[in-house]
């Protein structure tokens, strides 16, 4: 086998494939189907400090080559992930990771600071998607200062793998990438969904609930993989690709656009058991082109 091992700032992952937040649960629904330890890493449903409900039904359609969902980050709050979840996935063999939002920089860092406090969660993912609450709803991550708000609360807090995940609703993504980069980011992941909406022609009205939704699938792919390839020559740390990626084909892509480490999102729903081959399918494919490690092609682009 060729050398999948890769590292995301002091993270070590056995190979680049991880999941996408809020497409796995918490990893234990997909047991029957992936042997977790095979896996780079879990991200794990989107945490927040306090309990969400999240927003009324119906919040997910399909659309052509995709989905849009406005769940609204339904969770039951941190202190339950600490005390219910946490037990159940701490000896999980592989690198379980908690996806943290939140709706003012001081949320999110008190959040990041109780999930510290767990000695088996190596890293957080961070969402700045999020509304900021005391500035119009506007979401953190489409402006610098936004940005780099959140992710000087959390690293004064938080003191292991800091991953930030990136909006790509900007005007210029690489400007949000260095703004948290210089605020401490280990790592950034990119992209989160794509802003975009479904409209009934029959009921003449919006299918989402509340009208707008983030759209992810295959559709969203040629963006994410322009951004991740601006983003990898714009930052020193380590670049995390997501957005459509269904195949070893499509991961390979994104590696060698300058990815480090990749998540399976989307496609998650389709075959529970594609991480497991889009692992084994990146392995197949450098043997087959006599390569011994992976960092031979990434950011061969």
């Amino acid at each position: 086998m060729a050398n999948l091992s890769v590292n995301i700032g002091a993270l070590a992952l056995r190979n680049p494939v991880m999941t996408a937040s809020g497409t796995f649960g918490y990893g234990l629904e997909f047991q029957d189907f992936v042997p977790l330890s095979e896996l780079g890493g879990v991200i794990v449903k989107g945490t927040t400090l306090n309990p969400r409900e999240g927003n009324d039904y119906p919040r997910m359609a399909e659309t052509a080559s995709g989905m849009l969902n406005c769940v609204g980050l339904q969770n039951k709050g941190v202190d339950y992930f600490c005390e219910h979840i946490y037990p159940q996935i701490k000896d999980i063999d592989t690198n379980m990771i908690v996806n943290v939002s939140g709706s003012s920089p001081e949320d999110y860092a008190e959040c990041a600071a109780r999930i510290d406090a767990l000695e088996r969660i190596p890293a957080i993912e961070l969402n700045i998607s999020c509304p900021n609450v005391k500035d119009g709803g506007m979401a953190f991550g489409v402006t610098c200062a936004g940005a780099s708000s959140v992710v000087k609360a959390v690293r004064e807090r938080y003191h292991k793998t800091l991953i930030v995940k990136l909006s790509p609703n900007v005007t210029d993504i690489t400007e949000i990438a260095r703004a948290v980069e210089a605020e401490g980011a280990d790592s950034v992941s990119l992209i989160n969904t794509l802003m975009g909406m479904a409209v009934d022609i029959e009921k003449r009205k919006k299918v989402l609930s509340i009208g707008t939704g983030g759209l992810s699938g295959p559709a969203v792919k040629p963006v994410a993989l322009r951004m991740v390839y601006q983003v990898s020559k714009a930052v020193k740390i380590p670049v995390v690709g997501l957005g459509g990626i269904c195949s070893a084909k499509d991961a390979i892509e994104f590696l060698m656009c300058g990815a480090t480490a990749i998540e399976v999102g989307t496609a998650n729903f389709l075959d529970p058991a594609i991480t497991l081959k889009i692992s084994r399918g990146i392995n197949d494919w450098l043997e087959s082109h006599g390569c011994h490690d992976i960092h031979e092609i990434v950011g061969c682009i």
